[in-house]
């Protein structure tokens, strides 16, 4: 049975900051898109090929079954489906990268001078050069991004969020909405719901990147102070331009390691992350835990959302297929950090036990109309169903 096609490129919302892009290069990031959903079915076969092929070869070499991560790993690289799915999911992950950067970069001084045009003046931009970013993300191209967040080019860079923006559409397949925030809608869209008295006056958004999903916490509650911290500045100057221009004018962006703020003690009533711990690297989500006690206030609300932890009762094979991003995308603390028990992270942090909280999110999507209406299969990564934890602070 023939499959929708995912929605077009054109069909995410504009900005005075987004890129300008030719027929060719809308053309790649609708092709890559589409292939990207592809994959997802394509991977499919990748589990008959284990049932079928890599379990019976490895009990008759072995003389019993996969124990673990890392015998299925050595076993499966062996299998041709699985070799042929791979690559070409990498390959994905390439093209979208030359893609993004090769329509950035010939236009990165013009990005350079509208982010500069918008964020002049305004007191809601805080850079700080003494901030040095983390040696766990200098060591890493996230997401196989040249440079990752944080390298700038050009005086005044603002090329890596604009590539970033630009292309999450192709990695997403046009699942995360128009604004690339179906993640900040749905976590937005719990808190209203479930706690409908809650009215935050100080809000923080740790690791917040471009700030796409900052922005609807930010409209829903726009009373609120909203501060959002990150270390790579080219992510900074672009966010703060983006939401300028789209009209939010209670978010201040600053240059800031989340895991030594200079914030005072219980100054937020609410901090949230979204798929930003899975990139921090060695201790450093011990320490940005233990930093979000420091800030919230008692009755404050922290929430975290991430990918799926890894569990007792998941599979060895959906782990190692989740684990696919740490092996081959340039997300090496992936991983670790999925296999923490994030009720453990919390208590060790000073969290009560009985006040931890997890729920299940799925993106609000303003493209779900443009979507296939079938059920997608799950492809271990890029659908954005979500594991939420955190806690109120008692």
């Amino acid at each position: 049975m023939a499959k929708n096609l995912t929605p077009v490129w054109n069909k995410i919302a504009k900005h005075a900051m987004l890129p300008e892009t030719t027929h060719d290069e809308r053309a790649r990031y609708n092709f890559l898109s589409n292939l990207n959903k592809h994959l997802a079915h394509v991977s499919q076969g990748t589990k008959t090929a284990y049932d079928t092929r890599v379990v019976p070869k490895f009990k008759e070499e072995h003389g019993r079954g996969i124990q673990n991560r890392e015998e299925l790993k050595e076993a499966i690289e062996k299998d041709s489906h699985y070799q042929i799915w791979s690559s070409l999911r990498r390959s994905t992950m390439e093209m979208r990268q030359q893609a993004g950067r090769s329509l950035v970069l010939r236009q990165a001084a013009e990005l350079r001078d509208k982010a500069e045009a918008l964020n002049n003046g305004k007191s809601t931009l805080v850079l700080n050069p003494s901030v040095k970013v983390p040696d766990y993300l200098l060591a890493v191209d996230n997401h196989l991004m040249p440079g990752s967040y944080h390298t700038e080019l050009i005086e005044g860079d603002v090329s890596p969020a604009a590539n970033y923006d630009s292309g999450i559409f192709v990695t997403t397949a046009g699942l995360i909405g128009r604004f690339n925030d179906g993640g900040g809608k749905a976590i937005t869209t719990w808190v209203r719901k479930n706690h409908p008295d809650f009215k935050p006056k100080r809000i923080l958004d740790i690791g917040c990147g471009m700030g796409h999903n900052v922005l609807p916490i930010a409209k829903a509650f726009p009373d609120a102070e909203v501060i959002a911290i990150d270390t790579g500045v080219p992510m900074l100057r672009y966010g703060h331009a983006r939401a300028i221009d789209l009209g939010y004018n209670n978010i201040t962006f600053m240059q800031m390691d989340a895991a030594k703020t200079t914030f005072e003690d219980a100054s937020f009533d609410w901090i949230q992350s979204t798929m930003f711990l899975h990139e921090t690297g060695g201790k450093s989500i011990y320490k940005i835990m233990k930093e979000v006690y420091r800030l919230l206030k008692p009755g404050g609300l922290t929430l975290h959302i991430e990918q799926p932890q890894y569990t007792d009762d998941m599979s060895e094979y959906e782990k190692f297929m989740r684990d696919w991003d740490a092996l081959n995308n340039s997300e090496p603390y992936w991983s670790k950090m999925h296999d923490i028990d994030p009720c453990e992270l919390m208590v060790v942090s000073g969290f009560k036990k009985e006040d931890f909280m997890q729920i299940g999110a799925k993106a609000e999507n303003d493209l779900a109309s443009d979507t296939t209406s079938e059920e997608e299969p799950e492809d271990f990564g890029r659908s954005p169903i979500w594991n939420v934890f955190g806690a109120i602070k008692n």
